[in-house]
């Protein structure tokens, strides 16, 4: 049996990832003490930046495999869940992206929630009884779902200090995922994974790695200062530098804006390499919906009611995405 874990390379993807294979390790090591079989150590990973959704194409499970997925759209990936669901191998999905038609099939288990006070890590906690709740905090933080995250920290009696450094946390590993391609990052989303999944709490975590918080916070607050220095092409919508900075800050920007003016939408375009832009389309804080129906107009276009994005706008169309995103929100 081979056991794949496939995830968004963004701190709700990590984190989700990161609750499941705890508990994993905890559940192996009674069934160890037991004699009974456990689940297999080694898995293969596979994730990318933000915006790589398409993970299933590397996906190739027989009859038997585990394949895990979580906070990547089935829309986005449905031939090929499709494709292994007539392989005979098992999906656990957990996402909060609009989903498409789910199918029905045995080998199936989807939990699928497109609220938009909710994330794949708030998920997988409920899924997991709390167990790991401190990773859906940060998760959820990195989503800006800010009141969602406290929500949570509730029942873990943690100081107003801690519960900060934790919001920081989620908005630094959010902010890694974002790039045109790898190297635009300041750490692969499978090397980071890999760092978090040895402590069983963020809190640990930041003990035992300080290096990886300190790097990203200041590539994070440079990369910022860098942001707010550019102009907007029309009324809430910025377009950045065609630049590595601009890639990486384009997610936490759109999500720093959605803050500072929660009565609007907003979307912020990057340059993508094929003569067009990537857009991050933010819903109005206050009424946060609509932003994946919007982005669906589109053919590159996909994401969740209160954050969505598209792939690729050609140049040529800008100002008819400006039109359009005028009349939408």
């Amino acid at each position: 049996m081979q056991c794949y874990d496939v995830f968004n390379g963004d701190a709700d993807g990590i984190c989700a990832l990161v609750q499941l294979r705890l508990n994993d390790a905890e559940m192996n090591d009674a069934e160890n003490a037991d004699g009974v079989e456990a689940r297999p150590d080694e898995t293969v990973l596979v994730t990318g930046v933000k915006r790589d959704i398409n993970l299933l194409d590397r996906v190739t499970a027989k009859d038997g495999d585990i394949v895990t997925v979580l906070d990547i759209s089935m829309r986005t990936n449905a031939d090929d869940v499709r494709r292994l669901l007539a392989a005979n191998a098992n999906i656990f999905y957990v996402d909060h992206h609009n989903p498409g038609d789910i199918p029905k099939h045995g080998n199936l288990h989807a939990i699928i929630d497109t609220k938009p006070n909710t994330c794949t890590s708030l998920l997988v906690d409920d899924w997991l009884e709390g167990a790991y709740r401190a990773w859906a905090v940060v998760a959820a933080f990195g989503d800006n779902l800010a009141d969602a995250a406290i929500a949570a920290a509730r029942t873990l009696d943690i100081s107003a200090d801690k519960l900060a450094k934790l919001k920081s946390l989620g908005e630094l590993i959010n902010y890694n995922a974002y790039g045109r391609d790898i190297s635009d990052l300041h750490f692969t989303p499978k090397h980071l994974y890999q760092q978090c999944v040895q402590y069983k709490t963020p809190g640990a975590f930041l003990l035992g790695k300080p290096e990886i918080f300190e790097k990203l916070e200041t590539g994070y607050a440079e990369d910022m200062r860098r942001a707010r220095n550019c102009g907007f092409a029309a009324p809430c919508v910025s377009i950045l530098d065609d630049a590595p900075w601009a890639r990486r800050i384009s997610g936490s920007y759109g999500n720093i804006l959605s803050v500072e003016n929660p009565a609007q939408a907003h979307a912020v375009l990057t340059h993508n390499g094929n003569d067009g832009y990537l857009i991050s389309v933010r819903a109005p804080k206050a009424n946060p919906h609509g932003a994946d129906k919007f982005c669906l107009k589109f053919p590159t276009g996909g994401g969740r009611t209160a954050a969505a994005g598209i792939n690729h706008l050609p140049k040529c169309e800008l100002d008819s995405f400006l039109a359009v995103f005028g009349k939408a929100f």
